[in-house]
């Protein structure tokens, strides 16, 4: 409509308006080429260049046919690169200029052709525009995903390192004591009537594991309840300051320990020292749970740049040839525990390996000693 529409204009020129066969095709034409660009626009730019040489030759260069052209090039600037909109806008231009200054030579130039070219121009620019703000609304859509999936994938990744951070919580403060609770619960049914003392004695532990689990529980429920800025209070996590503590409860409950510590335990503090005495707390727990003879050994090393932790405990002959270090249950009831162990020694960038050797069953753990709790 707005190619055709000019050849209507009563307002115009009279020279710039239809008077013949030739002018009235290079009105009508364009309109009908024009649809065509979408399928095939660098023809129809070369038909309508081709149709504005043969006006500039043989009549009037009407405001259609430069119109129609400006809207070519426009298409074709949207729909490819800067580079190619601006040598199709520059060649548009240039051959254009060519046939009015070849026209020239022979009759007067029409003023008109430099105000098609500009217009030319002006819809090169305007395409290359169009080009670039949809790229760039694309990009930033683009981004805009790419932003809000990594979001989610942090979302989903924090969330499961809070859940098992969760679990093993939990494990270290449930699991242990339960364990406590049940081998006294045996050592007290079976004393009751021979050993009176003895089982007041383990029914007084029980009593008292009793109340450290529903300490924890409920610190650990206190913990959770809380938005995290409101968080309550709750007990330092213990370190190898307790160790001694540790294994004397484990002998108060039927284990004879034998502990061989090596080097200054002060030098080992922070997630070290916790992780170490979370691996020998549940050493000895599967070692008391599952173990055969009643008894463990545990050795603590602190070498110059490592802490070495070694659990051994004998086992029943009907136990399994070889468990490999990866396996999730690596004996019956006791894979939560390992697993939990192998991410928290994993956590402070230590090693672990747990399995059958020839005296039994072995855990062994070596962690890195961060200079600054070395000093």
């Amino acid at each position: 409509m707005l190619v055709v529409a000019p050849a209507f204009a009563p307002f115009l020129e009279p020279e710039m308006l239809p008077s013949d066969v030739l002018s009235w095709s290079a009105a009508l034409v364009p309109a009908l080429v024009l649809p065509l660009r979408r399928r095939a626009p660098v023809a129809v730019l070369v038909a309508l260049v081709a149709l504005f040489a043969i006006t500039a030759i043989g009549g009037p260069l009407l405001p259609g046919i430069g119109l129609a052209i400006a809207v070519a090039v426009f298409h074709l600037a949207n729909d490819t690169s800067r580079k190619a909109s601006l040598v199709v806008g520059g060649v548009v231009m240039g051959v254009m200029t060519a046939i009015s200054v070849t026209v020239a030579v022979t009759r007067d130039l029409d003023a008109h052709v430099f105000q098609f070219i500009v217009t030319i121009a002006f819809a090169a620019a305007a395409g290359d525009a169009t080009r670039s703000r949809r790229e760039y609304l694309v990009a930033v859509t683009e981004r805009a995903d790419r932003a809000e999936q990594t979001r989610e994938a942090e979302a989903r990744r924090r969330v499961t390192e809070e859940r098992l951070r969760i679990a093993r919580d939990l494990h270290d403060a449930v699991a242990h004591q339960i364990a406590v609770i049940s081998l006294n619960a045996g050592v007290a049914s079976t004393a009751m009537d021979t050993d009176p003392e003895r089982a007041r004695a383990a029914l007084g532990t029980i009593r008292g594991a009793a109340r450290t689990v529903l300490a924890e529980i409920g610190d650990l429920l206190s913990m959770l309840r809380s938005d995290g800025q409101d968080a309550p209070a709750t007990a330092p996590q213990p370190g190898l300051g307790q160790l001694d503590e540790l294994m004397d409860q484990f002998s108060s409950t039927g284990l004879e320990v034998h502990r061989r510590i090596e080097g200054d335990l002060s030098r080992v503090r922070g997630s070290a020292g916790m992780v170490a005495y979370r691996v020998v707390q549940e050493s000895l727990t599967n070692a008391h749970k599952y173990g055969s003879g009643h008894r463990a050994h545990v050795l603590v090393a602190v070498l110059p740049e490592t802490l070495r932790i070694v659990v051994t405990n004998p086992v029943d002959h009907g136990a399994p040839a070889s468990v490999p270090d990866g396996a999730a249950t690596p004996v019956p009831g006791a894979g939560v525990g390992l697993i939990g162990i192998r991410e928290r020694v994993s956590s402070v960038r230590g090693t672990v390996h747990a399995g059958l050797v020839p005296g039994g069953w072995r855990v062994s753990a070596e962690l890195p000693i961060p200079k600054e709790e070395t000093t």
